[in-house]
Order: C-alpha cells, then structure tokens, then sequence
C-alpha cells in the first residue's frame, strides 16, 4: 500500500522532472540530488526517474503535434523541405545514438559520483557565460527587442533553414549531455548557436530533436529495468508522470517565450549556483 508521504514525493519529483527537462540545467542532476535529499526509494529511482521522463517527452509531442503532422505528411507527399527537415533530425539523432549504444555502461558509471555534477553544473555554466559575452549576445542581452540571432553570421532562422552541417553540429553536442549534469537540452541549444542557428530556433530543434533521443533512451532504460518495477508503488509512478507532464507542458511554452526576450545567462548563474551547493553538501555531509 503506497503511503501519502511517498506521493508527495513523488509529486515534487515530477515537476522537477517537468521544470529541468528542457531547461539547460540538467534534469538528472536534479532529480538524483533531489532523490537522495528527500530519501527517495534508491532500488526503484531508476524505473521511475524513466517513466516520468516519458511524461516529458509526451508533452512536447503533444505541444508539436501539428508540426510533427506536417512533417509526416510532408514525407510521404514529397515535400522537398520536410525531407530534408527529416534528414537533419536523423543526422543530430545519430551521433548520440552510436555513441551512447557503444559507450553506455561506461557513461552509466558517472552517475555513481556526485562530485560529478559539480563539475558539469558549474563548467556548463561557464560555457553558457562565456558564450554570451560574445559581442552578437552581448549586444542582444543590451537590447533584448533585436533580433535574436546567436551569431553575427546566423543562417538559420527557422528549423527548415537549418543545414546538414549545423544538425550533426548539434548533434555531436547532444552526446556531450551523456556526462551527468551536462543537460542534454543546454548542450544541443548552445551547440546549435555556436553553430549559426538563430536562438529561438536552436531552442526549437532541441525540443524536436528531444522526442526521438528521449524515445529511445527510455525504451531502452525500460527494457533494462523494467524487471525492478514495484507493482505497489504504481501510484506514485502515475502521480510522478503526470505531474512530469503538466510541468512540461507549461515550461516549454514559458521557455519559447522567454527565449525571445532574454539570454541564457540566469540559468548559466543558476548552475553555478547549484554547483556551489552540491559542494558544500558533499563537504559537510
């Protein structure tokens, strides 16, 4: 019988889940931090920190839903443009996708070590500062209302325009979000603007880009552990889900808004900030 205070628990969970996912702040060092500080069941954080991602996932297709249509049907029509859309998804997909089917269980071995994340919090943010100094940021954090291109050289300023080579750009920066504390969602977002893809759009194609990674991440996750799945603690994996969903769906409308107006350097301080905490955490424990 599930207790009320492992709902809540996992309650939170899913909305931190929900909150990091698409966030440059990396959602798995916060949901295996946070597992720990709220003494979260260990032997079944595995499977449910999975099944609530997928609530993620879910509500970004659900939000793309009519673009991924028009994709689809463009293919099948032969629509030129959708073709080559579908041919920059498959190129930023498959470099994470080899790498991490042939280098896995040694990623996977990261995870053990919080100290970890210090470094990958806190480097990352670094990144993100350094790369908005550049004078194109720096020009737009004076001045938010001008247009948001990342690079005084930007080419692509829609998911369309965007080239073979910026997609395997990105994804090649994807893979580096197999350290734990990296996010996924930073890497491929500051990867595409250092690759000249104007920044709402490198926003864009992360979140579309995120739908076949996290795909196959969580069948593959699940066919791993799906064994450890505790029948009595359903309930809360339900709660989690769909607190995962809801969160996700509101954050990623939030964050398309904010990208339009504002640079990445408030999450840029925030993983420093958070950093700096793991740190004193690991010190004092």
């Amino acid at each position: 019988m599930t207790d009320g205070l492992y709902l809540i628990k996992a309650l939170i969970l899913g909305i931190i889940e929900g909150f990091t996912e698409f966030i440059p702040v990396s959602s798995t060092a916060h949901l295996l931090l946070l597992a720990e500080w709220i003494q979260f069941p260990s032997d079944e954080n595995k499977v449910f920190e999975v099944v609530i991602q997928f609530g993620s996932i879910l509500a970004v297709i659900w939000l793309f839903r009519a673009r991924i249509v028009q994709l689809l049907t463009g293919v099948i029509q032969g629509d030129k443009t959708e073709q080559l859309f579908l041919r920059n998804l498959i190129l930023a997909f498959l470099p994470a996708a080899v790498i991490g089917a042939l280098a896995i269980k040694y990623i996977k071995m990261l995870f053990h070590s919080p100290l970890v994340f210090v470094f990958t919090l806190v480097g990352g943010g670094l990144i993100m500062l350094w790369v908005e100094r550049k004078p194109a940021y720096a020009k737009h954090a004076q001045n938010p209302s001008i247009d948001t291109a990342t690079s005084a050289k930007a080419t692509a300023f829609s998911m369309e325009e965007i080239t073979w080579k910026q997609a395997l750009v990105v994804g090649f920066a994807q893979c580096l979000a197999m350290v734990p504390g990296t996010s996924r969602s930073g890497a491929t977002i500051i990867g595409g603007m250092l690759a000249g893809i104007q920044r709402k759009t490198a926003t864009e194609f992360s979140f579309f880009l995120a739908m076949p990674t996290m795909l196959a991440a969580t069948v593959y996750d699940l066919y791993k552990n799906g064994a450890a799945l505790n029948p009595d603690q359903t309930v809360g994996i339900v709660v989690g889900f769909v607190a995962a969903f809801f969160s996700a769906l509101f954050l990623v409308k939030a964050v398309l808004r904010f990208v339009s107006k504002h640079t990445y350097r408030p999450f840029a301080w925030y993983r420093i900030g958070l950093g700096a905490v793991v740190l004193l955490w690991l010190y004092w424990r």
